[in-house]
């Protein structure tokens, strides 16, 4: 199992009351001490404001986020966690992606899911549709943006999107393709999205202790479609919510043991003034027995 640092860009109300630059800047040292210190990955959320309502914070948009840590950093992989798909035309956003991928030599990995918080929507005057409809959009970008990553010109006409012989030059730098990252815990339509057209399912703040209880149907909706469950990689988003020592190194472990791919995970607000708490979670993946990458 490998490990990736979660990256705030204040969502969290974590950069409540603070400067926004030395908020930013904050966030690219974080970036390029995960990255010395071995971290596999780096997420940043993909939210337009804060999610806590009652506590406006300064914010910075995910995709011009990542690009600026792809410009500190050598070694780790960059994606949302999860990139919101209503947001941006599909089409769009995997251009972004692909750019991204050239920007930091091959090391973008697109990350979508169906969106969740109102409140930023109807700030931000995107129309909030139910459910039902904001998966189907994720099965149409998903349709489009595995056509996209293939050479040669693709078309698809859906009843939300439509590429019309639309030719991506360049396509992503890591072959065969960016790998395309379905996120959420949507055990009926959400998990079976990702068993047919994604790489690995991000699962979004599961309590470790559930996880081995999901794992099994996830197998069950490849299963479905005749897919090999050991070719769907499975990570999660992890909440530690103080937790760390002895107890996180069990649950590390449990993890670890159930299959999962990757984690990644921050302590926001405490990492905000303090490196203490990226360097515990290190020391524990240690005693995990998780190697960090070299």
């Amino acid at each position: 199992m490998q490990i990736g640092l979660f990256v705030s860009n204040g969502i969290g109300a974590d950069w409540t009351g603070r400067d926004p630059q030395k908020c930013w800047d904050r966030s690219l040292e974080i970036s390029k001490l995960a990255d010395d210190l071995g971290f596999e990955s780096i997420w940043v959320p993909d939210h337009l404001q804060s999610i806590r309502v009652d506590t406006p914070s300064p914010t910075v948009e995910a995709m011009m986020h990542l690009t600026a840590i792809a410009q500190v950093t050598k070694k780790v992989n960059l994606s949302t966690g999860v990139a919101c798909v209503s947001f941006r035309n599909p089409a769009v956003l995997t251009k972004m992606f692909s750019t991204l991928d050239v920007i930091s030599g091959g090391r973008a990995e697109i990350a979508i899911g169906a969106g969740w918080h109102e409140p930023e929507w109807s700030a931000y005057g995107i129309p909030f549709p139910p459910p039902k409809e904001r998966l189907a959009r994720l099965r149409e970008s998903l349709e489009i943006m595995t056509r996209m990553l293939e050479p040669g010109p693709s078309s698809y006409k859906g009843e939300r999107y439509e590429i019309n012989e639309l030719d991506m030059n360049p396509l992503s730098i890591r072959k065969p393709r960016m790998p395309i990252i379905v996120g959420g815990n949507g055990q009926k339509v959400t998990w079976r999205l990702a068993a047919k057209y994604a790489d690995e399912l991000n699962l979004d703040g599961p309590d470790p202790d559930v996880i081995s209880e999901w794992m099994p149907i996830i197998r069950e909706r490849c299963e479905e479609i005749d897919r090999d469950p050991a070719t769907l990689n499975v990570s999660a988003l992890v909440f530690w919510r103080g937790m760390k020592g002895q107890e996180r190194v069990e649950k590390l472990q449990n993890m670890a043991e159930l299959g999962m791919s990757r984690i990644h995970s921050g302590n926001e607000a405490e990492s905000q003034d303090s490196d203490e708490p990226i360097l515990e979670l290190i020391e524990d993946c240690k005693t995990a027995g998780i190697e960090l990458v070299s």
